[in-house]
């Protein structure tokens, strides 16, 4: 139409591109009329760039949309909000949240305001990421704008200061949503509950939990079991059971989850036969073991000592058609005594197809520097790099004690260094290991610069 001299209005233009197919090729199309028509007179506006930088943000260009955003400012159009938010949405996609940060800043420099569902997205993207901190910034900047948060933005806060333990933060948000007048649903309740056993806030957890029977709100069996698994991981069994009886007398049928929990407490008591048989009650009512029970189970067997039961229970997993996973194989590696079977234990991972991590290693490692066998250390520290499996903090604090009990102090000098620049942090038992070592050849200064940086 163009070509034939028929004139187009802009608006006529951003229909035609809003129009266009959302599969590849009509994306792609609409990328190249953006291109093209400013060469027959369409001059776009700041809807056209917005419309442009969706269909770049839908084929994942979110680094091409921001830049067309930029060079928005260099033209007639500005950006909007809605600009803005098009963007925004396009790098929560992708999860890039340093940049969603930046842009939020750039909005309240410019005057700017994120609608309240960006608001809610950025705020989930934190706290899923653990950057709980930030998304309480974002959450006071949200109120300041007067921006009314929903219980959904509030339930996602409380549950991401549970993950990383802020319990004053919750109860600080709880009492803020009360006195907004917003009532914490069961959703909210179940959040905090579980976030709390999950950290070991089990007295806090179950006066929530009574809080709710008060407030006549129906307790299901997710509420029952994270409370139970609580319970289980203070070693507060009695009550753990007690909580079980009652849910199958309020009707309530625990599940796999239930009696993985119970078992496992169990086991970690060394009550291995009864947590045993507890699972032969679970499969006599049709629910079948999964790999968190199994894992349970062998845990307790080695806390038990009974390694051989444990090594036969993972060959039975294979039976049934469960592949032992990594925790599997470390568990008994850490128990074992005889480093040739903890060998064979890692070949017979690596044969399965199973990465070890870096837990399985430091095992092993460290049961040789027992033994004072820092060359049979030094070939499973190069297969784990052979591996691509990365160090931790306990594999370099395992082999600096091991090289200066051998008194290698040079390795294991370098090895502090190599540590430090990774920002991992010394025990104290390495430091003073090291420290020893250099009062034991005269270097005085050395262990004094050690000694403060270990202050």
């Amino acid at each position: 139409m163009l070509n034939y001299g028929v004139v187009m209005s802009v608006n006529s233009c951003n229909l035609f591109l809003s129009r266009l197919s959302k599969d590849f090729e009509g994306l792609e199309m609409g990328l190249r009329v953006f291109r093209k028509f400013p060469e027959v007179g369409i001059c776009w506006n700041t809807a056209s760039h917005i419309i442009v930088m969706n269909l770049l943000c839908q084929l994942g260009k979110v680094k091409a949309a921001h830049n067309l955003l930029l060079q928005m400012e260099f033209k007639v159009c500005m950006p909007d909000v809605i600009s803005y938010n098009t963007l925004i949405n396009g790098y929560c996609h992708v999860e890039e949240l340093q940049t969603l940060m930046r842009l939020v800043e750039e909005m309240q420099i410019k005057g700017l305001k994120p609608n309240k569902f960006k608001f809610d997205v950025i705020i989930f993207l934190l706290c899923k990421n653990r950057k709980v901190l930030d998304a309480e910034t974002v959450f006071r900047e949200m109120l300041r704008l007067g921006v009314i948060p929903e219980k959904v933005i509030y339930t996602t806060l409380v549950d991401g200061f549970c993950k990383v333990g802020k319990v004053s933060s919750i109860y600080n948000l709880l009492d803020e949503m009360q006195n907004h007048g917003i009532i914490p649903d069961f959703v909210t309740y179940i959040a905090i509950i579980c976030g709390l056993c999950q950290i070991g806030k089990i007295v806090e957890a179950n006066e929530l939990f009574h809080e709710m029977n008060s407030r006549g709100m129906q307790v299901d069996e997710v509420m029952c079991t994270a409370l139970i698994d609580g319970y289980c991981k203070s070693g507060e069994l009695k009550q753990a059971f007690l909580l079980h009886n009652q849910m199958v007398q309020n009707g309530l049928t625990p599940n796999v989850v239930t009696y993985t929990a119970l078992a496992n407490g169990l086991s970690k008591l060394g009550e291995v036969e009864t947590a045993n048989e507890l699972l032969h009650e679970m499969c006599a009512k049709g629910l079948e073991p999964n790999i968190f029970t199994y894992n349970s189970l062998v845990n307790g067997l080695c806390k038990a000592g009974n390694i051989v039961q444990a090594v036969k229970l993972m060959e039975d997993m294979d039976v049934v058609g469960l592949q032992p996973c990594t925790i599997t194989y470390t568990t008994p590696m850490d128990a074992y005594w005889m480093l040739e079977d903890g060998e064979r234990l890692l070949n017979w991972m690596l044969e399965k197809g199973i990465m070890p991590n870096a837990t399985t290693y430091n095992s092993l490692m460290k049961q040789y520097c027992i033994r004072n066998d820092m060359h049979a250390t030094s070939e499973i520290y190069r297969g784990m790099h052979a591996q691509g499996v990365v160090p931790d903090r306990n594999s370099y604090n395992i082999l600096i004690k091991g090289h200066c009990k051998a008194r290698n102090k040079k390795k294991a000098w370098f090895l502090h260094r190599e540590m430090v620049e990774k920002g991992y942090r010394l025990m104290v038992a390495s430091y003073n290991a090291l420290i020893k070592g250099f009062f034991k050849r005269k270097k005085i200064s050395e262990a004094r610069k050690l000694f403060e940086e270990m202050r």
